[in-house]
């Protein structure tokens, strides 16, 4: 059941991002192109996402418990350092060149082109050698 419900969920974001315009990558690059011919659309789509989390988020964790796990597993860690600023900075110039982000790039997958086969595979690699050069915590 859990699985089913991961699924569904995955196929809900996906279509979500498709219809919102977020794997358009010249939509995302003219979002960003704040400068330039700006397209304020996923303005709005990001503005939604946020209202949706911070009405919802305080509302789900007053469960004991998520529906298919046994406890939430909420981040502790506050601190702003070197690597979440590296990787914020990373994540941007990955997005500003192309025009994806991790979740958008797998959604684009169904359209077959192979620029996004490259950048999806590329992120993948950017992934497994981060988790082998990332010093044990």
């Amino acid at each position: 059941m859990k699985n089913l419900a991961a699924l569904l969920c995955g196929l809900v974001f996906g279509v979500g991002l498709a219809a919102s315009g977020m794997t358009d990558t010249a939509k995302v690059l003219g979002f960003l192109d704040i400068a330039g011919d700006w397209v304020p659309d996923l303005a709005f789509v990001m503005g939604g996402a946020v209202l949706v989390t911070l009405l919802t988020f305080p509302l789900i964790l007053k469960r004991t418990r998520p529906l298919f796990a046994e406890q939430f597993h909420v981040p502790t860690i506050t601190l702003i350092d070197k690597r979440l600023i590296g990787g914020a900075a990373v994540f941007g110039i990955g997005w500003g060149i192309y025009g994806y982000c991790p979740g958008p790039a797998l959604s684009a997958l169904v359209y077959l082109q192979p620029n996004t086969f490259i950048f999806v595979g590329s992120m993948l690699a950017g992934i497994l050698l981060a988790a082998k050069i990332r010093p044990a915590s």
